[in-house]
């Protein structure tokens, strides 16, 4: 009975897998001249093009932006239970948002500068998603880009 059950949640970790991941935008919330710092909004959207109702408890990311790697994100809803999360339903799509701190270094002065005044820039979005459903979760790879 055991074999069949585990049998039985695996099935479902392709329709999991089918889950898309978009970037969707990068935006300035503030900046902090004093302490060199900056936050933005990331915000993702999850597309669910299946017949299970799934739920997302973790992004971790690398953001880029002209090809240099500005800093590491994490949005987590792990503590939450499932029933408290942000569910997508079947044939739904979400948008979660992420504060991402941005943190002034010489390597990525002329990055800084140009998110801080406002210009339009090209960003990249490299990591591991962590989707589940009530029987089973996968961790899903992204590399996504926007601009």
């Amino acid at each position: 009975m055991m074999l069949y059950f585990v049998y039985y949640a695996d099935s479902f970790q392709p329709e999991l897998q089918k889950v898309e991941i978009n970037l969707v935008s990068v935006k300035l919330l503030d900046i902090d001249k004093i302490d060199k710092r900056a936050h933005l909004q990331v915000d993702y959207q999850l597309v669910n093009p299946t017949s299970v109702t799934t739920t997302l408890s973790t992004v971790n990311y690398d953001l880029y932006t002209n090809g240099k790697k500005i800093g590491e994100g994490h949005y987590s809803v792990e503590d939450i239970p499932m029933a408290g999360r942000p569910a997508l339903f079947p044939g739904s799509n979400v948008t979660i948002s992420d504060k991402f701190e941005l943190v002034y270094t010489e390597n990525i002065a002329d990055e800084y500068s140009a998110i801080t005044s406002g210009q339009p820039m090209k960003f990249e979005s490299k990591g591991q998603a962590t989707i589940e459903s009530t029987m089973t979760m996968i961790t899903k790879d992204f590399d996504l880009t926007l601009g």
